[in-house]
């Protein structure tokens, strides 16, 4: 089973997850919703959700990000 939905702690900021989770835009890494909110200020993140989106259509699920597996 993936550990996503079973973490405790943000993969970037060490923070809590019990508020709410999501995927990293750049990486594969469990990001709680504030480190979530930075990100979208990034400056390569539409270039990032961009290149996500691609690769899910030519049927790529396991795309490890823009960044690579985790920051």
């Amino acid at each position: 089973m993936d550990s996503f939905f079973t973490k405790r702690t943000c993969d970037q900021c060490g923070g809590d997850l019990k508020s709410g989770r999501t995927m990293s835009a750049f990486s594969t890494a469990c990001i709680c919703i504030p480190c979530s909110e930075q990100e979208k200020a990034d400056p390569e993140y539409q270039k990032a959700k961009q290149a996500e989106q691609a690769e899910i259509k030519r049927g790529n699920y396991n795309y490890s990000g823009l960044r690579g597996d985790k920051r």
